[in-house]
């Protein structure tokens, strides 16, 4: 790949994914860079030959499945919904943009709880008003494979574009399927989700043009480089590093006391070196692990609980292991290497 073949990555040009997108990539280390707010275009210096396009997040799939952008960030909902074969998920968790797709009736259904019941509704219909079920939804193509494969035949889907909620209240659907992040919508519609009615739980995800990664070894470097930076930013979000002084024998016998604790064993094991003391003692050592941050608290108990002291905790930006776990599995399931 020559310096004039750059890599064109699309992002999501407005809506909920839009700001969350640009602060992700901020805080992996790949700062967008425009020029001008208006712009549709820019550049990710930290990857040479990186460039933006901005789009709608679903013309973001279409970029991507056609080649004009060889990657994209966008919803994986609209993915599931839009793409074809040329598309591929290659990290299907960026870990925000989180919401769901989901089967929502009528509160006033009192006895409409689960997707059996909604069945039991769509033959009442057929059998009492010789009419089909009718959902209002966005997702015509994941609604109708969801509801076949639950066997549900009896509907007919009603194409409706911003304000489904209302489609019941409205009278031109009886229930809908559309997207929600914390059910507020729904609620204020009077509306209820069916307790296994979640067609796709979605967040944002990174997607390629898969024939594009197959043919382009500089277009896979070039990716290589960018999940190098998300690996090790949504790895090291994981994990802190904690350092304390403790009192021991040797450095040998420290690292016994610590490890022998599944909490502070860290990702392979306490570094130890000694601390020269203003006393001039020199059994004191300073440990340093790494832990999971949701085992915080218990370790720094277990530290003190073995001696230790003056315990100092500090959050990890980047934790880069020996190779992208995700760039590796890319390469497993394209069946290419670089």
């Amino acid at each position: 790949m020559t310096p004039t073949d750059a890599v064109i990555l699309a992002l999501p040009s407005k809506g909920a994914l839009a700001d969350p997108t640009i602060n992700f990539l901020q805080n992996c280390g790949l700062k967008v860079w425009k020029p001008n707010a208006r712009q549709y275009t820019g550049t990710i210096p930290s990857v040479p030959g990186l460039d933006v396009m901005f789009q709608r997040v679903k013309d973001i799939v279409y970029k991507v499945a056609d080649g004009t952008a060889a990657l994209g960030i966008t919803g994986l909902d609209v993915v599931y919904e839009h793409s074809d074969e040329n598309i591929i998920v290659i990290k299907d968790d960026l870990e925000y943009g989180h919401c769901r797709l989901l089967v929502a009736v009528p509160e006033a259904w009192v006895d409409v709880e689960t997707l059996l019941d909604l069945k039991d509704v769509a033959l009442d219909l057929r059998e009492q008003q010789h009419r089909n079920l009718r959902i209002a939804t966005t997702y015509t193509r994941s609604a109708r494979q969801f509801l076949h494969e639950q066997g549900l035949h009896h509907f007919n889907l009603v194409k409706a574009d911003g304000a489904i909620e209302a489609a019941p209240t409205l009278g031109y659907a009886d229930a809908v399927i559309d997207l929600t992040q914390t059910g507020t919508t729904l609620r204020e519609n009077r509306l209820k989700p069916l307790n296994d009615g979640v067609i796709i739980s979605s967040q944002a995800c990174l997607i390629g043009n898969r024939h594009a990664l197959q043919q382009n070894p500089g277009l896979l470097e070039t990716l290589r480089m960018v999940l190098e930076y998300m690996d090790a930013s949504l790895l090291g979000k994981r994990y802190y590093q904690l350092t304390a002084n403790i009192k021991g024998e040797s450095a040998e016998a420290v690292a016994q006391q610590i490890t022998v604790n599944g909490v502070t064993s860290g990702l392979q094991g306490p570094s130890i070196a000694p601390v020269y003391s203003k006393s001039g003692g020199h059994d004191w050592y300073a440990a340093t692990i790494v832990i999971s941050t949701k085992s915080l608290l218990p370790a720094v108990e277990y530290i003190r609980s073995i001696g230790g002291t003056q315990v100092t905790v500090n959050t990890m930006k980047f934790a880069f292991m020996e190779c992208s776990p995700t760039f590796e599995k890319l390469q497993e399931t394209l069946g290419v290497s670089i």
